[in-house]
Order: C-alpha cells, then sequence, then structure tokens
C-alpha cells in the first residue's frame, strides 16, 4: 500500500494526529512502515496502532519501523498481528506555509527480524547514591537517582543497557526510562537493571505540543491524544505517579489545561542546570502549590538524557526519595508521599557524584544539610543562614528550602 497526499496547516489545524489506514491480515507476519517527505521545513512523527490497540511511537528519531509477532524497531510492541484496520498516525508537529508532500508505504511482510540491542560492559566494582547513609526515619533509606531519560526506543541514542550501565557508574540506586509516547521498552527494564545492579523504573513521557509529563510507573499506555485530564486520571487510577516536565523549557513548556495539578513536579530540570542562579522554577513551583490546593508540591529532578556529548550525564541533577527498599513500587511510594529531594553536585569530569555533593533532606520534621558547610540556607521567605558545618540539622517549618553558594547558584533543594 502506498498513500500520497499533501498535508498543509490547515490539515494540521483539523487534527494534529492523522492516522493513515492500513488493511492487515490475521495472522500476518509482519508489517513494514516507511515515511518519506522533505524535513527541510517539516517535522512529522511516526507512531502505529494496532486494529486492537496501540503498537508504538517513534516520533521525528525514524522514518521506517517493523513489527511483528517476535521482534520490532525499538518503541514499537512485538507480539501477534491481529487481522483488521491498523492505522499509521503522522504526528503533524511542524508544517510550514506551502505545506509538504508526503509519502506512507505500508507492506505486510512474511517475517521480521531485527538486530538485538546492544549490551554494555558490567562494572566489577561500584558505588550507589544509597552507600552514603544519608540519615532517615525509621525503616527508610535514601537512595540516589533520575526521572527522565531516553533510550533508542524513542530519540535517545543509547540502548537499554547501555543507559543501565551509565545510570550505574553515575552512582545512582535508580532510574526512570522515560521514552515518548511508548512502553515498548518496559519488558526489557528488569533485565538489564538485574545485570548491572540498578533499579530500572517504568516511564514514559507523555509528548504533546503543548506539554510534557512523565506517567511513572507500570500503568498502561497513555493516550497522549487524550486531554490531559485523561492522562492524571488513567495513571492515578493504575496506581502511578503523574509528573509535569520541564514546565517552563523552551518550546516544550507546559500550557496544557488541567481541572487540578499533580502534585509531582519536574522543578529541576537539565534546562535550569545550565543556569542555578535563575529563579523562574522557583516562581512555577509557587505557582503550581496553588494549584494544587495548596498541597505541597513533590520536585522532582530529571536530566532528560538522550546522547553523549550533551555536556551532563544521567543524574544531573540527583533526586533523592526516601523509601522502605529500592524496588520500582517502594521508589514511587516514597514520591507519592513526598519524600524526595534533589541535590545538583558532579565532579569535573560532569559525572554526579552522590556521595559526596551537598544534600538538604527532611528527617522526622527537621531539615539535614550535608556536605554544605559555608554554602547558605534560603527558606521560603528568602531569609538566610551560613552553614558551618558539613552536617547539620535544623529546626523546620514550611518549606521549599535551597541551599545556596555565594553566587546565588542552587546545590540542593527539599520541599
Amino acid at each position: 500500500m502506498i498513500d500520497s497526499r499533501h498535508l498543509t496547516i490547515d490539515d494540521q489545524i483539523a487534527d494534529r494526529y492523522r492516522a493513515v489506514p492500513v488493511e492487515v491480515p490475521a495472522g500476518a507476519g509482519g508489517l513494514h512502515v516507511e515515511l518519506d517527505y522533505d524535513d527541510s521545513a517539516a517535522v512529522i512523527d511516526l507512531g502505529c496502532a494496532g486494529s486492537h490497540g496501540w503498537r508504538g511511537w517513534s516520533g521525528g528519531a525514524r522514518r521506517e519501523f517493523w513489527i511483528g509477532p517476535n521482534a520490532a524497531t525499538p518503541g514499537y510492541v512485538p507480539g501477534e498481528l491481529e487481522g483488521g484496520t491498523w492505522e499509521v498516525i503522522l504526528g503533524l508537529h511542524q508544517i510550514p506555509a506551502a505545506g509538504v508532500g508526503v509519502q506512507v508505504r505500508a507492506e505486510v511482510v512474511p517475517s521480521v527480524t531485527v538486530p538485538d540491542e546492544p549490551l554494555a560492559p558490567v562494572a566489577t566494582q561500584r558505588v550507589r547514591g544509597s552507600d552514603r547513609q544519608v540519615p532517615a526515619e525509621p525503616g527508610l533509606r535514601w537512595y540516589a537517582g533520575d526521572f527522565h531519560a531516553h533510550t533508542t526506543h524513542s530519540d535517545g541514542v543509547e540502548s537499554i543497557d547501555e543507559l543501565a550501565a551509565r545510570a550505574a557508574a553515575a552512582g545512582l540506586d535508580f532510574l526512570a526510562v522515560t521514552d515518548h509516547n511508548t512502553i515498548s521498552h518496559h519488558t526489557h527494564l528488569p533485565g538489564s537493571g538485574a545485570r548491572h545492579g540498578i533499579t530500572l523504573i517504568p516511564g514514559q513521557e507523555v509528548t504533546t505540543a503543548d506539554g510534557h509529563a512523565n506517567a511513572l510507573g507500570d500503568v498502561g499506555w497513555v493516550d497522549f491524544r487524550a486531554p490531559a485530564r485523561h492522562w492524571a486520571e488513567a495513571v492515578h487510577r493504575d496506581g502511578g505517579v503523574l509528573s509535569i516536565n520541564h514546565p517552563l523549557e523552551g518550546d516544550c513548556a507546559w500550557i496544557q489545561p488541567l481541572d487540578r495539578a499533580p502534585r509531582a513536579l519536574e522543578v529541576w530540570h537539565i534546562g535550569w542546570f545550565r543556569d542555578l542562579s535563575a529563579t523562574g522554577p522557583w516562581a512555577i513551583w509557587q505557582r503550581w502549590r496553588e494549584a494544587a490546593g495548596g498541597a505541597p508540591v513533590v520536585p522532582l529532578g530529571g536530566s532528560d538524557f538522550h546522547r553523549p556529548g550533551q555536556g551532563f550525564t544521567v543524574g544531573t541533577p540527583t533526586t533523592w526519595v526516601a523509601a522502605q527498599d529500592d524496588s520500582p513500587e517502594a521508589i514511587l511510594a516514597g514520591v507519592a508521599a513526598g519524600r524526595t529531594a534533589i541535590s545538583v553536585g558532579v565532579r569535573p569530569d560532569a559525572t554526579p557524584d552522590p556521595l559526596h555533593s551537598p544534600l538538604l533532606v527532611r528527617v522526622e520534621g527537621d531539615l539535614i544539610a550535608l556536605g554544605a558547610a559555608g554554602a547558605f540556607l534560603v527558606d521560603a521567605e528568602g531569609r538566610r543562614r551560613r552553614l558551618a558545618g558539613s552536617a547539620e540539622r535544623l529546626a523546620a517549618g514550611s518549606g521549599p528550602y535551597r541551599i545556596v553558594d555565594d553566587q546565588r547558584r542552587i546545590l540542593a533543594i527539599s520541599p
């Protein structure tokens, strides 16, 4: 089947997600789809829905995919091909004024074979943030991690296993893998996590032109084409956590309407890390608390890692969670309970250093500041006090609190 069409801005206005129907016979050996268009001025995302449900998304990262009973292109879910009308989904992200010619070629094939995802060497020795033995309430322990990263299952360049090795080398206890609009990576997480001794939390970045959010947990696929309030309802119903991502970041800031703001917010995205003295995140944090009906906001940090060479790696910043253990369920329960803190410290090579970076955590109603001698504790009213020791316990009121250096750069935050 070859479908050729000229798409215009009027088409984008009518429906940002255009469906191209493809008839697939029951028992087919596989489906191969190719997308062709002039990308000099247009950006068109690519995805697929089977006759019985969603089968994957590659956004603008790929022009081609394969789906078979036992194998599929990363980003797409393998499995029996149910007979009926499938849909190739075209996301009309950017269409030039003159429009753009688009051609979709879809072919039912006898079989599908895709290359195995690369495996990374397993380190013989490593340290974890939890080795720091940060003071915690009885029955809990502080674990270091990152709630935002991508693999080849969306627009990242490293395999799941390579990303797991990277996170382990950064000293993290856990990493949420949040590929865009897909859950094809979920089945691979336990194996790679076990190989490298790190907890990989299933996630998906629900991605639209009006904002992004991480659906954290094994909650099934979240339909990004639905209104954002449906995402929140679905994730809450299935026991996950919805976190609004980079709410002030460039052309993907959060502008989706919501009846009620989710409690979790990616307060510290890598975009803020580029200017640690920026105050915009504090402003959005305050407004978010008001939108959430005065409920405390659970701050999360995310590196949004995609590829080496960006000048940072996973764990920049590092989010700490006080949890009963390092299982995905326990980590997300700690988030839901509001037991988080964020630190920024990195070594000269830009690798996170959770064992030594300044850290600010709440324990039994008090604040404990670690590794921050000479820095300043700032409360919600802007009042400052100098921290003299490497470990100080301080009476706490309502947050948020932050530790800054003499250049007003953020070192650590706590709700």
